[in-house]
């Protein structure tokens, strides 16, 4: 494949990552990133040593505080920021560009709205967007260990050239043209984590943990379903996948924030702890809401968000859930 150059807007552990990934593969990447200092550090260090410390940038990546001059340069852009930073982002865009993808997993916090339907505001409902995710732990992409990951697009041709510039070194890339149900699964998911960790946390067993994401799932694909998404999105990469990825496995910071909640520990302390943005703490309540506006009982959902939001306790949220009326499957 023909050599580019690709910005990569965002330089935590994702934004690092992937920019470790494409830069094995030979392609030219700039990694920005809003704060000088540590832009500056990624620089020296020629590592990210605040999110993936032990992992040696290759040459050809050039961190940056530059934003639109990444950007003009750029063939290729991949937006790798936090859902709440997403939309203060789009807006710092004042030079045209021609698609852009993103690794971003979550819905806006202020609108309400999918991430997608930001761009479309911003840039028009034409340009060629790409959406990527996926079970997947930024610290094993930057190691190319074995991973499989899904593009959502709304342009062939865009989605094509994606997956030929991820499809490389043990990463394996599949398309979708589900844009809503992948970006819908990348939302609950971390909710359910939080869910699932509160669980582990208050000491419940394998059996619960098994309960919740296998009902979290039929949360997650009746929100779905809903809003048009596609019902094999659920069950593949995008919704099983990355459901029980980051359900089970303590690399999931939405996971390890549940676990210090199960364990008793107050929320701005729990996320003190974890050291990095906890997507499903700010996705609670934008999915409860939109459950609600579309008539779609979210029961787990609804009581983490009561949890976070401070009206109940994590056992309280447990006997809710467990004293709610039978009901067929």
């Amino acid at each position: 494949m023909q050599k580019q150059t690709i910005a990569i807007l965002g330089a935590g552990s994702w934004g690092s990552a992937i920019a470790i990934h494409l830069a094995k593969s030979g392609h030219h990447v700039l990694l920005w990133g809003r704060n000088p200092q540590h832009i500056a550090e990624m620089i020296t260090a020629r590592a990210n040593q605040n999110y993936l410390p032990d992992i040696s940038f290759p040459s050809n990546i050039e961190p940056t505080t530059d934003l639109n001059l990444s950007i003009k340069q750029a063939d290729k852009i991949i937006i790798a920021v936090p859902s709440h930073a997403f939309s203060n982002l789009l807006e710092q865009i004042s030079c045209q560009i021609h698609s852009l993808a993103w690794l971003t997993k979550g819905v806006d916090p202020k609108t309400h709205k999918l991430l997608s339907d930001l761009v479309k505001e911003r840039f028009g409902e034409k340009l060629p967007i790409g959406v990527i995710a996926g079970p997947s732990f930024a610290r094993e992409v930057a190691l190319s260990l074995p991973t499989a990951l899904t593009i959502a697009s709304n342009e062939k041709k865009y989605q094509s050239q994606l997956q030929q510039l991820l499809h490389q070194n043990n990463l394996r890339v599949y398309r979708s043209f589900d844009i809503t149900g992948v970006q819908i699964c990348g939302a609950i998911k971390n909710i359910l984590a939080i869910a699932c960790g509160i669980s582990d946390g208050l000491g419940y067993g394998a059996n619960a943990k098994a309960a919740l994401i296998t009902r979290g799932l039929a949360e997650m694909t009746r929100l779905g379903l809903a809003l048009g998404a596609k019902s094999e999105t659920f069950t593949g990469l995008a919704g099983v996948g990355d459901l029980v990825l980051t359900c089970t496995d303590n690399q999931s910071r939405n996971r390890r924030f549940g676990l210090q909640l199960g364990k008793g520990v107050d929320i701005v302390e729990a996320e003190r702890h974890i050291q990095q943005v906890v997507e499903g703490k700010y996705n609670a309540a934008q999915i409860c809401s939109m459950a609600k506006k579309n008539q779609v009982e979210m029961p787990i959902c609804e009581q983490v968000n009561h949890l976070l939001l401070g009206k109940i306790t994590a056992k309280e949220a447990v006997t809710a859930l467990m004293n709610r009326p039978a009901k067929m499957e």
